[in-house]
C-alpha cells in the first residue's frame, strides 16, 4: 500500500484502485505532469488519508475490498466539494448513476487510455479552480434569482440564505441555467460547457442524474419545480 508524495509538486490527487498495476500505472502518468499522487490500493488507508490531508481531486474505483468506492465518495461530499471522478466497470451502467448522484463528478471506463484520464483530471481541475476563486471574465460575479444567489469568484451558492453544498459540477450546472435564465438550454450545451464535445458519448443520462440530486438539494419537486424546469426534448431552462 502506497502513499507517494511530492513537497514541491502540484494539486494534490488521490487513486484508490486494488488493481495494483491500473493504479501504479495512473501514478506514474499523474507524476509525470506534476501532480502529488496519494495512492491506495484498499478503502481504510483511503479514508485515513481524506481525513488527514486537503486533496484537490480524487479517482476512486467503485469495486474496492473492503467498502467500495461509493461510500469512499459519500465521505468525500459529507465534508469536501473537490472533483470526484469514479472508475467504473465497463456495462456497469447502474454503478455510474448511482455515483453521479452521490456526488461524482465523471467517471471513466475501464479499460481505458491513462492520457484519458489524465485529461480528464485537467479539466475538472482547470473548472473547480476557475468556479473556486481563480481569475476569470466573471470574477467577483453574483447571480441572484428568487432567493437562489450565485458567487462565481467564491464557488458558493445560497437558497435563502442557506448554504447548498454542490459538487463542481452541480453548481457548473446551476450557474449556466441561472445566466441564461428565461432561455431554454439543451443538454448538448451542457455538455459542451462543462465537459468538451469529447464527452458527448456519455448520453443525456448523465446531465439527468445531476439536475435530479440538484433539485433534491434546492427541494425543487421534479413534477412541479419552482427553480429548474424540464423542456421535453430540448433541455432545461430557469424561469425569469
Amino acid at each position: 500500500m502506497g502513499e507517494n508524495m511530492g513537497e514541491k509538486m502540484g494539486e494534490k490527487i488521490l487513486i484508490v484502485d486494488d488493481e495494483r498495476e491500473i493504479a501504479d500505472l495512473v501514478e506514474l502518468y499523474l507524476q509525470n505532469e506534476n501532480y502529488a499522487v496519494y495512492k491506495f490500493y484498499s478503502a481504510p488507508e483511503a479514508l485515513a488519508c481524506i481525513e488527514a490531508t486537503e486533496l484537490d481531486l480524487a479517482i476512486l474505483d467503485i469495486m474496492l475490498p473492503g467498502a467500495s468506492g461509493l461510500s469512499i465518495c459519500q465521505k468525500i461530499r459529507a465534508a469536501h466539494t473537490y472533483p470526484i471522478i469514479m472508475l467504473t466497470a465497463k456495462d456497469a451502467e447502474t454503478d455510474k448513476i448511482t455515483g453521479l448522484t452521490l456526488g461524482a463528478d465523471d467517471y471513466v471506463t475501464k479499460p481505458f487510455r491513462p492520457l484519458e484520464l489524465v485529461a480528464r483530471v485537467k479539466a475538472q481541475l482547470r473548472r473547480y479552480k476557475k468556479y473556486g476563486g481563480g481569475a476569470g471574465k466573471d470574477d467577483g460575479a453574483v447571480i441572484t434569482h428568487a432567493g437562489l444567489a450565485i458567487n462565481i469568484s467564491t464557488h458558493e451558492a445560497l437558497l435563502s440564505e442557506k448554504p447548498l453544498q454542490l459538487t463542481p459540477t452541480e453548481f457548473s450546472i446551476l450557474r449556466i441555467l441561472c445566466e441564461n435564465k428565461g432561455n431554454v438550454v439543451s443538454s448538448e450545451r451542457l455538455f459542451h460547457e462543462i465537459w468538451g464535445d469529447e464527452y458527448f458519448s456519455k448520453g443525456n443520462n448523465t446531465i439527468t442524474v445531476h439536475i435530479r440530486h440538484l433539485r433534491e438539494k434546492m427541494g425543487d419537486a421534479a413534477d412541479n419545480p419552482k427553480y429548474i424546469k424540464t423542456v421535453w426534448g430540448v433541455g432545461y431552462k430557469i424561469e425569469k
